[in-house]
């Protein structure tokens, strides 16, 4: 990082990003009120008891305020960008060693226990990782376009986010996604961040409704997005949505067909044999050993080599794109059902087949949620006051302290609680892209932006368990969730970005 020389820096007061800092602090003290609220009627003690999770809670905030005073005024942020590369290594190096050293915790080997500490290198990967990312994109010859950067780049994130997952730890893997909007800002096309989208959807739709409908989708998107950046927006009105209506229909009208050629007798039989046609005694029809799904890859399958031979002939490389973006989406729909069975674990399955409404079951994998949402609800538009709360009080919903710590807030601050909370957010994370963006220095820029996106990650994970809308994959709320590990990696995380807008901020 570069020094302005000749200037005479400016005071302390004046270089510190206080807003941000008090912004911190609110979240800090609110966590710890509804740590204490969420235990108090458990484990009947004073907040300041050392022996109960508010008393513990509270000796992570001194040290994670020590954490916050050591970076801001002990360490030189030029120290960030020249170490990047060795506290990337070390950080991968303590998560590989978690997996063999470290100890289970709810199926996840991804901590470290030291007596009755614990501590999880997870926590800090996203430091690590956003310096590295931050270094390696501020140089001056770096464009994200160019494909030995964009690798490097991908390779930085994707390390440690497979570790992660290797540690069973699916919801601290999925916040380097977040790492996406960050990469858009530094020049990523948005198409990447639309086919990470879609992916999403393919998965979904293949395990809610089936692959036809799925492959469908993704054949309608992908000609759509053709026809319109080839300018034949018309043609795919006049031809795209009849076919595409046409094949929603293919599966019923054969159908139809079939009872036609087996005949009510033979619907009949077929019925009392439980779909066994032999034992039904009836010939199986041509129109049932045709799934309607190979019709629609055949058509498919036609189509491609004109769209390809036109596209080669126009020099439009886009379509081409496109067709390699759609074969890869209808590969993943084919392989759903093996991620979904073989590669997630039992519980994580559980979670997502009672999220997409695919099982029900309140009493089980669900209940978490089934009672979080019954404790937000009945918070109402004030909430029911500060330690009132009886599903908190009577600790109808698990985890209440740590992934769950939202639902307090819902119960016993109400709606405009939980809205002054998110604000608080949003501020947050507004502050801190608004402060990347003034910056002079890229590498301050780029940290700033992964900071934003980690942060917003986990908002977005933890509030959306919480109220049914994502599965419950275990990731803490940022600085409000208990936890020495979390509230001392967002702290760090936080606090490295405010130490080098501070360090810019001297000089103008």
């Amino acid at each position: 990082m570069r020094d302005l020389g000749g200037h005479r820096g400016r005071g302390l007061a004046k270089t510190i990003d206080w807003k941000l800092v008090i912004c911190y602090l609110l979240l800090i003290l609110i966590g710890w009120a509804n740590i204490y609220a969420s235990i108090h009627s458990s484990e009947p003690a004073s907040v300041f008891d050392f022996d109960s999770r508010s008393g513990k809670q509270f000796v992570w905030i001194i040290t994670a305020f020590c954490i916050a005073a050591i970076i801001l005024f002990a360490i030189n942020p030029r120290v960030y960008e020249s170490m990047s590369v060795p506290i990337y290594l070390f950080v991968m190096a303590l998560l590989i060693a978690v997996i063999f050293l470290g100890i289970e915790v709810k199926g996840s080997r991804s901590w470290f226990a030291f007596g009755a500490i614990r501590f999880q290198p997870a926590e800090i990967s996203k430091i690590s990782t956003s310096l590295m990312l931050a270094t390696v994109m501020s140089q001056q010859n770096y464009r994200i376009g160019r494909a030995k950067d964009f690798i490097v780049t991908a390779m930085i994130i994707l390390v440690p986010m497979l570790i992660i997952v290797l540690q069973s730890e699916t919801g601290s893997a999925l916040v380097y996604v977040g790492f996406l909007f960050m990469l858009y800002r530094e020049g990523l096309s948005g198409w990447l961040i639309f086919l990470v989208g879609m992916s999403i959807l393919s998965f979904i739709l293949t395990l809610t409704a089936s692959s036809y409908v799925a492959i469908l989708v993704i054949v309608g998107i992908a000609s759509l997005c053709i026809c319109l950046y080839s300018g034949r927006f018309k043609w795919w009105l006049i031809a795209g949505i009849p076919l595409i209506v046409l094949f929603a229909f293919v599966p019923t009208l054969m159908n139809i067909w079939t009872e036609s050629l087996i005949g009510a007798e033979g619907l009949e039989a077929l019925a009392a044999a439980e779909g066994d046609f032999i034992a039904a005694g009836v010939e199986m029809p041509f129109t049932m050993k045709i799934k309607p799904i190979y019709i629609l890859l055949g058509f498919t399958g036609l189509c491609i080599p004109v769209t390809a031979y036109t596209a080669y002939r126009e020099r439009n490389i886009f379509s081409n794109l496109a067709i390699i973006s759609m074969l890869a989406g209808i590969a993943l729909v084919f392989s759903a059902e093996f991620i979904f069975n073989d590669v997630l674990q039992d519980h994580q399955r559980k979670r997502i087949e009672v999220l997409l409404g695919m099982k029900e079951d309140p009493t089980g994998v669900g209940y978490n949620v089934n009672q979080s949402m019954i404790a937000i609800g009945s918070g109402g538009l004030t909430g029911k006051g500060y330690l009132n709360g009886t599903q908190t009080t009577y600790g109808f919903v698990p985890e209440q302290s740590t992934d769950f710590i939202f639902c307090t807030v819902g119960e016993e601050w109400g709606f405009l609680g939980s809205t002054f909370v998110i604000l608080l957010y949003v501020f947050l994370i507004w502050r801190i892209i608004r402060n990347a963006e003034r910056s002079r220095e890229a590498f301050t820029r780029i940290y700033g932006y992964c900071v934003a996106c980690c942060i917003f990650m986990h908002l977005f994970i933890n509030i959306g368990m919480t109220i049914g809308l994502m599965p419950v994959i275990g990731i803490p709320l940022p600085f409000v969730s208990y936890g020495g590990s979390s509230l001392w990696g967002f702290s760090a995380l936080l606090f490295i970005f405010i130490a080098l807008d501070r360090n810019e901020r001297k000089y103008f």
